[in-house]
């Protein structure tokens, strides 16, 4: 046992799910301490900028802030769009996170989920925001290695094993075995998508404007990534009308939102079949055995599981708390020296 690993470990030591939607806070010893979205409302008083809200709060601000205050998310397609709001964030849910400001100053080691296809400069952006957050070291581990960790995937063995972790700005797809990756693929495609695509079909078929939490809603009562026998359930929804300019409600169903996902769920599964086709023939004999595990938001879209698995001929299955299966394997590579060798210093 590496026993200077272990002591080295503190309380306040962390490692991060910094999700485009949700961002969650995993604590050495404690678990998951945080899941709120990754929002921040900031607000310019005589053109200075200061935070007002973060997280659960700022997220009900979407769409809805007066003037000379926005609502926004730093993070797009699982990358920092905004450094120095990012880092804001990141600081203020650690903070979150350890009961208090003070206890920053102690400097704490902290691990960061990073999308697999991110670029250099991307992953920098990543470690100063959260050095300049409080971190004294920060190493990143890959989210689809995080994802088969979370979900007790035999990563350590050499047995080859898939994970489809479908992000909020993201999906990811990896094969792994003896603790490394041996084919990863990213498409920009995740629960951001699905929501756009959701807005855009009611907009183009009904002439209803919907903003995102109105989408998100409807992606989570009704969204499916197959067709229902008929119609299926169906919601009332809110919006502006775009010809006459007032508020009206219009009802949409299954069959519609399932159509208006359509291309969003074929982008998935061409990126699956893109893996399966790249991964060496011992490792694709071991996944005929092992299966797909989805993991991420994106895996409770109802039907997902059946799509994929009628498409690739293989089992699939979702993970037991998907949402959560990043940041459990972050912490557990933090924690557990089973998993030496899957982090990179930043």
């Amino acid at each position: 046992m590496k026993f200077s690993r272990i002591f080295s470990l503190s309380g306040h030591d962390l490692a991060i799910d910094l999700g485009t939607v949700n961002t969650l806070v995993y604590v050495a010893g404690k678990g998951i301490v945080l899941n709120e979205p990754s929002v921040i409302a900031i607000e310019t008083i005589q053109g200075v900028r200061q935070i007002k809200a973060v997280g659960d709060e700022a997220r009900l601000m979407l769409g809805k802030t007066p003037e000379g205050v926005r609502a926004l998310r730093p993070l797009r397609d699982g990358v920092i769009a905004d450094i120095d709001i990012a880092e804001q964030m990141i600081k203020r849910f650690v903070d979150k996170a350890l009961g208090g400001s003070s206890l920053l100053q102690r400097r704490n080691n902290i691990v960061v989920a990073v999308p697999s296809g991110s670029t250099m400069v991307e992953r920098r952006a990543i470690r100063d925001a959260t050095s300049n957050a409080g971190a004294s070291r920060v190493q990143l581990i890959d989210e689809p290695m995080a994802a088969a960790i979370g979900a007790h995937l035999p990563v350590t063995e050499p047995i080859g094993a898939m994970v489809v972790d479908i992000g909020g700005g993201t999906t990811e797809v990896a094969v792994l075995s003896l603790r490394g990756i041996a084919y990863s693929g990213s498409v920009r495609v995740g629960g951001d998508k699905m929501d756009e695509a959701i807005a855009s079909y009611i907009r183009r078929n009904h002439n209803l404007m919907i903003g995102e939490i109105t989408a998100e809603r409807v992606k989570m009562e009704l969204g499916r990534a197959t067709m229902p026998d008929g119609a299926g359930l169906t919601l009332g929804v809110k919006g502006r009308d775009l010809v006459n300019g007032r508020p009206a409600e219009i009802e949409i169903n299954e069959a519609q939102i399932a159509d208006a996902l359509r291309e969003s769920v074929g982008q998935i599964i061409g990126a699956v079949m893109n893996a399966l086709e790249e991964t060496p023939p011992e490792l694709s004999a071991d996944i005929i055995d092992e299966g797909i595990t989805l993991t991420g938001g994106g895996a409770l879209l109802r039907g997902i599981d059946e799509a994929i698995a009628e498409a690739t001929g293989l089992p699939v299955k979702i993970a037991d708390n998907p949402l959560i299966c990043v940041a459990m394997g972050a912490g557990a590579a933090l924690e557990d020296v089973t998993y030496d060798g899957v982090l990179a210093s930043a």
